[in-house]
């Protein structure tokens, strides 16, 4: 049997999730038509809306469903700033998913940050009343580090600058609450929670409307276009339900999971990365190993993470969030990311301390 360690990149589907997935997609109509049949799947769709929206603490007319998180993040930035000509500026910090970081493309100005991967208070003073938005992840997808809130939403709140939080890698791993959190925008995803592949949401705080950054029938509150699916939504409501529930629980048992990786890997020379991190991702930097080749040797025993983000179309670079930190490549290219999930158990971390050492041997011998 396998040891899946890289939830952060997919986690396998949770069966409450299965079972609507399943249910819906036996049912026919468009939600946006007329007759009754398209009348049922509007009802089915806006209860997946309500059900979503409880798990995250927003009004049902704050979700708009996305086909993932990186749809929602670009409609956040871009969407932001093409609603918001008067002002031209966005600020991003230096550690966000890549479907923020490549809105640097389109003139997003970089906000440092230090050694643990915040931003500094005294940073926020780049912005001013020109932002139209500024983005921070809540916790970041490769060293799990979670970001406070707080010098966003002042620097928002004293700009008029529309808030957004990247909230994938947060949702069903630490408390997370859309109106509490005081934020403009939040993007969340489905299949990081065990639900499925292909659909996400943006939460848009009532009073603020992004363009729409596509062409269609603005299905979605006019700022995204495009058929609605139903049996996904249904299905990623179903997992967010199951993700949020009992989660402080499932935190505790996570954090022991996550502690004894640490401990395997420092033992084998590792380095592990960031503090004040989430309970399901450890990043672990092994000086004078490829990241690359520890992983090889890992999947051949069928122990299965990652070097980082998935996201970059299976091409393998220095972490960007690592340099960021201020690490060297040499080091930002020797480092792997464990991470876990819902059915992730103490074999799994068993099973990892049991070959890790020899991989890593094995590994610095080839470097």
């Amino acid at each position: 049997m396998s040891t899946y360690l890289d939830h952060a990149a997919t986690s396998p589907m949770r069966s409450e999730a299965q079972d609507a997935l399943l249910t819906e997609l036996g049912r026919v109509g468009n939600p946006s038509s007329q007759h009754r049949a398209g009348q049922r799947a509007r009802r089915r769709l806006e209860e997946a809306r309500e059900e979503l929206a409880a798990a995250l603490g927003a009004h049902p007319g704050e979700v708009i469903f996305t086909s993932g998180g990186s749809e929602a993040d670009s409609i956040a930035i871009l969407g932001s700033l093409a609603a918001r000509l008067e002002r031209p500026r966005s600020l991003i910090s230096a550690v966000e998913h890549p479907a923020v970081q490549e809105a640097r493309g389109r003139g997003a100005e970089v906000l440092a940050v230090n050694s643990r991967g915040v931003v500094e208070d005294t940073t926020w003073e780049a912005a001013d009343e020109k932002v139209a938005v500024i983005s921070v992840v809540r916790v970041n997808n490769e060293t799990g580090v979670i970001h406070p809130l707080d010098g966003l939403i002042a620097a928002s709140s004293r700009t008029g600058a529309w808030s957004h939080s990247d909230a994938v890698q947060a949702l069903g791993h630490v408390p997370l609450d859309f109106h509490a959190t005081g934020l403009d925008l939040m993007s969340v995803s489905a299949h990081k929670i065990g639900g499925p592949v292909g659909i996400g949401a943006l939460v848009v705080r009532r009073g603020v409307t992004p363009a729409p950054i596509g062409l269609g029938g603005g299905q979605e509150g006019r700022i995204r276009s495009g058929t609605l699916p139903v049996a996904l939504a249904a299905s990623f409501a179903a997992a967010a339900t199951a993700a949020v529930a009992g989660l402080e629980a499932e935190s505790e048992r996570l954090v022991a999971l996550r502690d004894g990786i640490r401990e395997t890997a420092s033992a084998c020379g590792g380095r592990i990365n960031g503090e004040n991190c989430a309970p399901h991702v450890v990043s672990a930097t092994f000086p004078g190993i490829r990241a690359q080749d520890l992983l090889f040797l890992l999947d051949a025993e069928d122990i299965h993470a990652s070097a980082g983000s998935a996201c970059r179309a299976g091409v393998y670079r220095p972490s960007e969030v690592l340099l960021a930190m201020g690490a060297p490549e040499d080091e930002a290219m020797s480092t792997v990311r464990f991470s876990l999930g819902h059915t992730s158990g103490r074999g799994d971390v068993d099973r990892l301390r049991e070959v890790l050492p020899v991989a890593v041997e094995r590994a610095r011998a080839a470097g």
